[in-house]
């Protein structure tokens, strides 16, 4: 099974996932210039992630839930939350979420681990360290993704 996983922000972390295994990871800036809509910044990240179906879409995009904070930061995450659904059905596969509470747990076994405790985790998972806090989301993400929804990886193991 393979894997988007993504955290949703202007700077957005990914990473891809195959058979339980981190195949690459990193960071994707939607910065807007001066004058642009939100509007221009989702056309960009829906490009952006429609590269990531050619050839072959992955099996599921995960994702971790936007925050309603609300202002700006809420409507640009939630529109790129949207962008990332959208997407999934074209390909015709599955889209999941995962709360922020619930990934930080399963990942570090404390629901309000910090941004450093996830990068700690991450940088053990992949022996590397991640970019930022983004990029160790999405690790998360997609290591969720695989123990909640990859049969054939559990039953291999």
């Amino acid at each position: 099974m393979i894997i988007l996983a993504l955290d949703l922000a202007t700077r957005t972390g990914w990473a891809v996932v195959k058979d339980g295994r981190i195949i690459e990871s990193g960071v994707q800036t939607f910065d807007k210039r001066r004058g642009e809509s939100n509007g221009v910044l989702f056309l960009r990240a829906r490009k952006w992630l429609s590269e990531f179906g050619h050839p072959t879409p992955p099996d599921l995009v995960a994702y971790e839930q936007a925050h309603f904070r609300g202002g700006a930061a809420t409507e640009i995450c939630v529109g790129l939350q949207t962008r990332a659904q959208e997407i999934a059905v074209e390909w015709g596969v599955e889209s999941a979420p995962v709360p922020t509470g619930t990934l930080k747990k399963w990942a570090t076994g404390v629901g309000g681990a910090d941004k450093a405790a996830m990068i700690a985790w991450a940088a053990k998972v992949i022996g590397r360290q991640p970019e930022d806090d983004n990029e160790a989301d999405a690790i998360a993400v997609g290591l969720w993704a695989t123990a909640q929804f990859d049969v054939e990886a559990h039953s291999a193991s």
